[in-house]
């Protein structure tokens, strides 16, 4: 189990937004750069960014952004954001990302996550962000028919290496995460999961561990001091240690 920085990218800036809503924004820095760099410095052996421009307009936006974080930086990431055609899922893995998160098309094309895992095996993850136990897509702006479960159990045929999974809900609330969710997700699907949403304090970082999930995404909890990484990232390790379990490498995630 690893611990996972989020980036979330807004016209170029590092923001988080609450709930996914873009009118509750808060700009945490100017320089994306530096923050990845910043959390590389801390000890995060993997970074998870996200084009929020992207994933409300359908394609990519902060790509220059993004090729400068893959440059400066080097631990691996994962990008998610707008990626709804194969070459820009080629364009983001040709620029260095480690490998990136399907969301939105993923509903709409079933077939075509299948094909991608296909072409671009162990590169590609799917991206569940559930409210109120539905799907959530197009940047959290409107909700689909399908459940996360049945939607979870649809996609994990594709063999995609990994589910991230966000409680809208919970994000950005700094509430703590949906654990009944993800237990009921983690019954249903052998896929790695990535726990993401609500994350707000050790105490839910020790309640995360006893579940059999691959890692966790903190985002605002990392940029408002209520968690600092090294004694996350310390409690992860001692926990691992405790049930003798080896810390996953990002690398390894796929074979969790």
């Amino acid at each position: 189990m690893i611990i996972i920085p989020a980036i979330d990218l807004k016209g170029g800036k590092c923001v988080r937004l609450t709930q996914g809503q873009k009118e509750l924004e808060t700009i945490f820095s100017d320089e994306p750069v530096d923050v990845a760099r910043s959390w590389q410095d801390q000890g995060a052996d993997y970074l998870h960014v996200v084009d929020l421009d992207g994933a409300f307009e359908g394609t990519p936006k902060n790509l220059t952004v993004v090729e400068q974080i893959i440059k400066k930086v080097k631990i691996p990431i994962e990008f998610g954001g707008g990626l709804r055609t194969t070459q820009s899922v080629k364009t983001l893995l040709d620029l260095g990302a480690d490998r990136v998160i399907i969301g939105t098309k993923a509903i709409d094309s079933s077939s075509w996550v299948n094909e991608l895992c296909t072409t671009f095996p162990g590169r590609i993850a799917v991206g569940i962000d559930a409210k109120n136990g539905k799907v959530a897509v197009k940047g959290w702006t409107s909700v689909c028919e399908w459940t996360a479960i049945a939607f979870a159990r649809e996609i994990e045929k594709a063999s995609p290496c990994a589910i991230i999974f966000t409680d809208i809900s919970k994000d950005g609330m700094l509430q703590g995460p949906n654990i009944a969710s993800l237990q009921e997700l983690l019954m249903t699907v052998k896929t790695p999961v990535i726990a993401s949403g609500g994350i707000s304090s050790l105490k839910d970082i020790e309640a995360l561990s006893q579940l059999p999930i691959a890692g966790m995404i903190i985002g605002k909890a990392l940029y408002t001091g209520h968690i600092k990484f090294s004694e996350a990232k310390q409690l992860c390790d001692t926990l691992c240690v405790k049930k003798g379990k080896p810390q996953i490498t990002p690398r390894e995630i796929k074979d969790f």
